[in-house]
């Protein structure tokens, strides 16, 4: 029996890298990712755990090789746990590496069950370390339990990322100290551009901040070295030699990465997004509710492979514009 066709789009890339949503749901509600009184999905249009599971088996037998669950926030949905271990048994068996995104407000209950399923490294959203301007932007007043998560993470020995979106006028000001107070506790740390994902109460443009101009700022204070460094992502790394640090730049709008694009994305419904930011998709929920899932499965596989678009065109130029997609970064998954 001949094996199933490996996933190459139609600009050969080839495509290794799942991002899979296991909800759309979170227990905040950052300013600049959804609004206040965000409408989330109906339960029974999210799959159930066993067809994510039956659905990245699939994937896994087409080569992906790396999968990172996300949301939402994927730990506030109910038995995740017993996914991320169905999962982890993978790891040395057609999957390379499986990772997490979280943004460890339930961390501390989970990190030792996460590294005892094979998680070896996790990304933690974290945009500020000041707790009234934590409340403020994400409307909860939840950085003490993140911070008891990232603790109980480094105590379960799980590897940790600091990812922060950099926000003029929000926390720019303190982005020198998040990446000094990241490396002083063993974390990498990583920034990221604002992306113009779905409708959100500010104007995003009044608080888009260049990572160009941010990296100009850090160089005044720090020597910044390009590092070969790469974990399959977009992130482009730098070491930094008076943290002893590494720093990562994502830069969507500035700097477009997607020539060497390896990734796909699968919403909590089912939907695979071809680029995150198109509206390129196919029904995967539809080919796993089929008689024959896994050859339905290959079948929008294919067709996903022929429906990637060569980039993005991501663009927040002026005040007032509409986002680039309606759809929320929590609906699509990080």
């Amino acid at each position: 029996m001949t094996s199933p066709a490996p996933l190459v789009d139609q600009f050969a890339r080839r495509i290794s890298y799942l991002r899979l949503s296991v909800t759309d749901r979170c227990d905040l509600r950052c300013a600049y990712c959804m609004p206040e009184r965000m409408t989330f999905l109906p339960r029974k249009e999210v799959l159930s755990l066993e067809e994510l599971h039956d659905m990245a088996l699939g994937f896994i037998a087409r080569g992906i090789t790396k999968i990172r669950l996300t949301g939402g926030e994927p730990l506030v949905r109910r038995d995740m746990m017993e996914l991320v271990a169905a999962l982890g048994r993978k790891v040395g068996d057609g999957l390379e590496e499986l990772t997490m995104t979280t943004n460890a407000t339930r961390l501390a209950e989970f990190a030792d069950g996460i590294a005892a399923a094979g998680v070896k490294r996790i990304n933690v959203s974290l945009d500020t370390l000041d707790r009234e301007r934590f409340a403020r932007l994400a409307r909860r007043d939840s950085l003490p339990q993140v911070l008891e998560g990232l603790q109980a993470a480094k105590e379960a020995g799980l590897s940790v990322k600091i990812n922060t979106v950099a926000l003029k006028g929000i926390n720019e000001d303190e982005i020198t100290d998040l990446i000094a107070w990241a490396h002083g506790q063993g974390f990498d740390a990583t920034l990221i551009e604002v992306m113009p994902l779905g409708d959100v109460e500010e104007d995003r443009f009044d608080h888009y901040l260049p990572l160009a101009e941010v990296r100009d700022t850090l160089e005044l204070r720090w020597t910044l070295t390009p590092s070969d460094h790469r974990t399959g992502g977009p992130a482009r790394y730098f070491d930094v030699a008076e943290t002893g640090g590494r720093l990562g730049l994502i830069t969507p709008l500035t700097n477009n990465f997607c020539d060497g694009c390896n990734r796909i994305r699968v919403t909590a419904t089912g939907q695979l997004y071809a680029c995150l930011g198109g509206n390129e998709r196919v029904d995967l929920r539809a080919a796993m509710r089929s008689p024959d899932p896994q050859a339905a499965l290959d079948e929008a596989l294919d067709v996903a492979m022929k429906i990637k678009p060569a980039r993005h065109h991501f663009a927040i130029d002026k005040r007032g514009a509409a986002p680039a997609l309606a759809r929320h970064m929590s609906m699509t998954g990080g």
